[in-house]
């Protein structure tokens, strides 16, 4: 489970370490850092998809995605005897994204290229990833260090060099990921993978989840939905199909599920107590597809060691929160959850759990800050020297 995440110099998040537990609500006014938060995450999560420059390009760039404030927020700025603004930059271009589990800890520094080397010159590049083991980095517990494309790895009271010439632009989960060589690496790699995002499930009128689907075994729901009929019908054959009703009826008292399958495809049929016949999810409302498409995923046959959802309220009626609130609870149990959330209610149902870690953002002096924790009562972290 993840203890901790760090992020420094992304968008509004200038210096921030925010402690996890098994459920964790973000909170926070519109433009508090809510998504900057969650696109970190995210960013991070593509270290081990080989995509983290690719992610940053589609954000506009490394220097689009930094901190555009001032390096260090001087006391003339907290008393508001001088504006908070950027100023010339004096140190290295540096983004900088770690975590650190019950086992292992990780954190990646990002910068760019030495000019006129390249047309390049813009692309993203990494100066240092570090693995170590325990909660926060100390100089005895490193494992594995690259500093530019030199990679070494810790061996009994020396070290080891693996790799002199690693590319600049890709991780070493892409490069050294050996279960020879660098097991470590590869274990960590395999961890990141297994993170899953939903966040904006489509639920308009051409969404994919609305059409049948191939009848294939399906323990994890799709990004897009478009099989959520083999996904719950794959629930009740080998997963826990008590539990997926239970949710069903907590929403919809009385309503039945029903999969349907002709020439190898799967269609979903939903009957509630009134209506003359069943829907088929072509028919369904936005809000009742959308949950749905919720249930199936925390009821995944296969639950990740950690699961994001980004505003799970979207399109839902009020009504449906309380019980969308549950049913995170009861996912929580078996995977490590990360909520984002603007819904009052579903905020209030999630909050009268006691294991719910709520963390609500704010922007002091344009950055994005945890409520009610002062500079030295978050939890301890320290980023790695190139």
């Amino acid at each position: 489970m993840l203890q901790t995440l760090a992020v420094a110099n992304y968008r509004s998040l200038h210096e921030l370490a925010v402690p996890l537990a098994g459920l964790n609500l973000v909170t926070g006014d519109n433009g508090s850092g809510k998504s900057n938060l969650y696109r970190a995450l995210r960013l991070l999560a593509q270290t081990a998809r080989g995509g983290v420059a690719t992610a940053l390009a589609g954000e506009g760039g490394l220097e689009s995605a930094l901190w555009a404030g001032p390096e260090r927020i001087s006391r003339a700025m907290r008393e508001g005897e001088m504006p908070v603004q950027g100023t010339a930059r004096s140190t290295p271009v540096s983004l900088r994204l770690g975590f650190a589990a019950e086992d292992f800890g990780y954190a990646i520094d990002l910068g760019l290229p030495v000019p006129g080397n390249s047309m390049f010159d813009r692309d993203p590049q990494i100066k240092n990833e570090s693995i170590w083991a325990g909660p926060f980095l100390r100089s005895s517990n490193l494992l594995v260090e690259r500093r530019g494309s030199v990679v070494r790895r810790r061996a009994g009271r020396s070290w080891e060099v693996v790799e002199e010439h690693l590319s600049g632009f890709d991780s070493l989960f892409s490069q050294l990921a050996d279960p020879q060589r660098m097991p470590e690496v590869l274990a960590l790699r395999e961890y990141i993978r297994r993170w899953r995002f939903h966040d904006h499930f489509r639920s308009d009128a051409a969404a994919p989840a609305r059409q049948p689907c191939m009848a294939i075994r399906t323990p994890v729901l799709a990004d897009d939905g478009h099989d959520l009929a083999a996904a719950w019908q794959t629930i009740i054959e080998i997963g826990d199909g008590q539990g997926l009703q239970r949710s069903l009826e907590d929403a919809f008292p009385g309503a039945q599920v029903r999969i349907e399958g002709w020439e190898g495809r799967l269609s979903l049929k939903f009957a509630q107590p009134g209506l003359l016949r069943p829907l088929a999810a072509s028919e369904l409302s936005d809000g009742t597809l959308r949950y749905l498409l919720l249930i199936a995923a925390l009821h995944t046959p296969q639950p990740p060691p950690l699961l994001v959802l980004n505003e799970p309220e979207t399109s839902l009626h009020p009504d449906l929160l309380p019980a969308l609130a549950r049913l995170i609870i009861n996912a929580a149990a078996r995977s490590q959850l990360w909520v984002v959330s603007h819904a009052s209610r579903l905020i209030a149902a999630l909050q009268e759990d006691p294991a719910c870690n709520a963390l609500r953002l704010h922007k002091e002096f344009s950055q994005t800050r945890l409520w009610g924790v002062g500079n030295l009562e978050g939890p301890a972290w320290y980023w790695p020297q190139r």
